[in-house]
Parts: structure tokens; C-alpha cells; sequence
């Protein structure tokens, strides 16, 4: 459970935009979306290996 104290003086708006930011740090949302569909352990590994790539290629050389 998340609990987001109100400082004093402090808007709805500000504690909303706290709680939402500690809300997408918890991972529940996009855990939920993976649940949704069963996706081949296969695939997974194939997906990953790409990423990786991806990241290799473009953050990975200093090259430039």
C-alpha cells in the first residue's frame, strides 16, 4: 500500500503527481500488462537479446 503524506500548504495536484510518480516506481501497472498475455519463455529471451543489442550498438561504443 502507498501512503503519501500531505505537507502543509501543499495542493492536491502536487501529492497526485508524488503519488503517481511512487505508483510507476512500483512496477504494478506494467506488471499487470504482462500478465494479461502468456508470452514463450523463447520469445522472451529472443526479445531480450535484441534489446540488448540495441543498447550495445547504440549506448555501448565510444567510438563516435
Amino acid at each position: 500500500m502507498l501512503i503519501i503524506n500531505i505537507k502543509e500548504n501543499e495542493s492536491i495536484d502536487k501529492a497526485l503527481k508524488r503519488f503517481k510518480k511512487k505508483f510507476e516506481k512500483t512496477g504494478v501497472l506494467r506488471e499487470l500488462r504482462e500478465r494479461t498475455s502468456f508470452t514463450k519463455p523463447s520469445v522472451k529471451r529472443r526479445s531480450e537479446v535484441i534489446r540488448a543489442a540495441y543498447r550495445q550498438k547504440t549506448y555501448g561504443s565510444d567510438n563516435a
